[in-house]
């Protein structure tokens, strides 16, 4: 399986993002969506799933704070802001937290469990990447590949 993760397109869903998402089975969306129709267009792609950012306002704010679901028998926690994580992942057996908010593409791996931040993929913030990252999952087995989009975007 393999599974997009985006994070704060503070309603821009760059041609550049839709590509690379092209075929993937599942797409994660850690907040920060902006508009509706950054959902919609995804939910085009493949299946879609999301959390409420701190943007995240109107009919947004409809979105879950946080989100456990079972991706290819490895549970995935998705949370907006990492900050704000009040379980413990490995207690919870939860293989992936996936998280946004801070813009800063990250993969660290504590004990058994993976924590990403795909980054942003919406406007450029600061001097920031414009990023991405994918979920390889098989046999509830999970690999996850961090993704930066050409330097050369516009802001």
């Amino acid at each position: 399986m393999r599974v997009g993760v985006i994070s704060d397109t503070h309603g821009l869903l760059r041609d550049e993002v839709l590509a690379r998402l092209a075929g993937v089975d599942l797409v994660l969306h850690a907040g920060d969506v902006g508009t509706p129709s950054v959902l919609k267009r995804l939910a085009e792609l493949a299946p879609t799933l999301a959390v409420r950012g701190n943007v995240d306002k109107g009919e947004l704010s409809t979105l879950p704070e946080t989100l456990l679901y079972d991706v290819g028998g490895a549970w995935v926690y998705m949370l907006h802001d990492l900050a704000a994580l009040d379980l413990s992942p490995a207690a919870a057996g939860i293989r992936v937290v996936i998280s946004g908010h801070s813009h800063v593409p990250k993969l660290e791996k504590r004990g058994e469990t993976l924590y990403l931040n795909p980054g942003s993929c919406g406007r450029r913030r600061f001097k920031l990447p414009v990023g991405l990252a994918f979920l390889h999952v098989e046999d509830g087995e999970v690999r996850a590949e961090l993704v930066t989009l050409d330097a050369v975007l516009p802001e």
